[in-house]
């Protein structure tokens, strides 16, 4: 009887008074006790307000029944696919739907609808795929800040090459502690190659100069990328690195000479196809014939055996290394002498010495900031030592 007057008094009523009485409606639903005659025909009056002209009305509605896991299914599912204003509250909130829902609605929904998707608690694999795959670059920043997704690693692949040239998306990515090593090493090319075109736009470099620097500051954030990984992100990031062309003679000499034997050996490993326990093996036999052999089945040039071999036994001979400092004068030393070598030498090629100079560069202006930054902390310590004793 209740239900059959408040249909008859919603058809002259305002579309305030529709969407407040509407409400108080789909509480009783929710929350009374109601006869199972009158539940069958609340039920149906919210169903037929699924057609009120005014979405305040349907906003109303889905409020109410966003969160809860007793609302009709029917009318969750219509109001999740009803225009954003209303069905934002459902589609973020709503336990109700199933992946598939959300993945149909990733496709044909608008930016919106997607973000509001990309902020649930709990989001599946399949979804942030969909996301990943078709969604805005505004749902992908929402994906990537909610610590509830469910990212597999081609997710975070696939948000990088659509969206990786987006400075916010780049920044939001780089912030995560637990970003796959790789995907952080597609960022740095993504912003390498975007800070490239900018420079080249506007005539400050040339394309060739600047495509050089880039692919230099790029190699250089992958040793650090590098140096903070270990085992299978490792040998994740490795893979990628030979899947885009980037594991070159000069990226493995680089690693090399940095002092990161784990990146190299493990470069090494996925050159030749050789397991890594192998190449360890063969990397440690003194004789230098085994080195060349698996130099060669890793297809590296010739050219640059001898460079390896020195760098090598500069490992060999100095052992580890535990301060910052000691591992700045070590590259330095190793860099110095396998130039040295190849400078004397005749078999050197001349983008090698190029490269090589490059890496004694490098390392110089390493060690000495290094050194400058000691001698401030000395000068702190000193300071404090005589304020004390005063």
């Amino acid at each position: 009887m209740i239900v059959r007057q408040f249909i008859n008094w919603v058809r002259t009523a305002s579309a305030g008074e529709r969407a407040e009485a509407t409400r108080s409606l789909a509480r009783a639903w929710l929350i009374s006790d109601l006869p199972e005659e009158d539940r069958a025909a609340a039920e149906g009056a919210l169903l037929m307000l699924l057609d009120d002209p005014s979405p305040l009305v349907r906003q109303a509605m889905a409020e109410v029944f966003a969160r809860s896991t007793e609302a009709p299914a029917a009318i969750v599912q219509a109001l999740s696919l009803d225009q954003p204003s209303v069905a934002l509250p459902v589609l973020e909130h709503s336990p109700l739907l199933i992946d598939a829902d959300l993945v149909d609605i990733v496709a044909t929904g608008n930016s919106e609808m997607q973000c509001a998707i990309a902020r649930r608690v709990g989001l599946p694999s399949s979804v942030c795929a969909a996301i990943a795959e078709v969604g805005s670059a505004a749902a992908a920043l929402e994906l990537i800040e909610n610590a509830y997704a469910e990212l597999a690693p081609f997710s975070w692949d696939r948000i990088v090459e659509r969206h990786g040239h987006l400075a916010a998306i780049r920044e939001s990515m780089l912030l995560l502690d637990d970003l796959p090593a790789a995907t952080r090493a597609a960022l740095v090319t993504k912003l390498s190659e975007t800070l490239a075109q900018f420079v080249v736009a506007r005539n400050w470099l040339s394309a060739d100069r600047a495509g050089r620097i880039a692919a230099e500051a790029r190699d250089r954030s992958t040793m650090t990328i590098a140096a903070r990984s270990r085992g299978d992100d490792l040998r994740g990031l490795v893979r990628h690195l030979r899947l885009t062309s980037q594991l070159t003679a000069g990226l493995t000499l680089r690693a090399l000479l940095s002092g990161n034997l784990e990146l190299f050996e493990a470069a090494l490993a996925e050159l030749s196809e050789l397991p890594l326990p192998r190449v360890s093996a063969l990397l440690h036999d003194r004789s230098g014939a085994s080195l060349n052999a698996l130099l060669r089945r890793a297809e590296l040039p010739e050219s640059t055996f001898a460079a390896f071999r020195i760098a090598l036994e500069v490992c060999h001979e100095n052992g580890f290394v535990d301060t910052l400092g000691g591992a700045a004068r070590l590259r330095r030393r190793m860099v110095e002498r396998v130039l040295t070598h190849c400078e004397t030498g005749r078999d050197a090629a001349e983008p090698l010495l190029i490269l090589l100079r490059r890496f004694a560069t490098e390392s110089a202006r390493d060690e000495a900031r290094l050194f400058c930054d000691e001698l401030v902390v000395d000068e702190w310590i000193a300071t404090q030592r005589d304020m004390i004793a005063a």
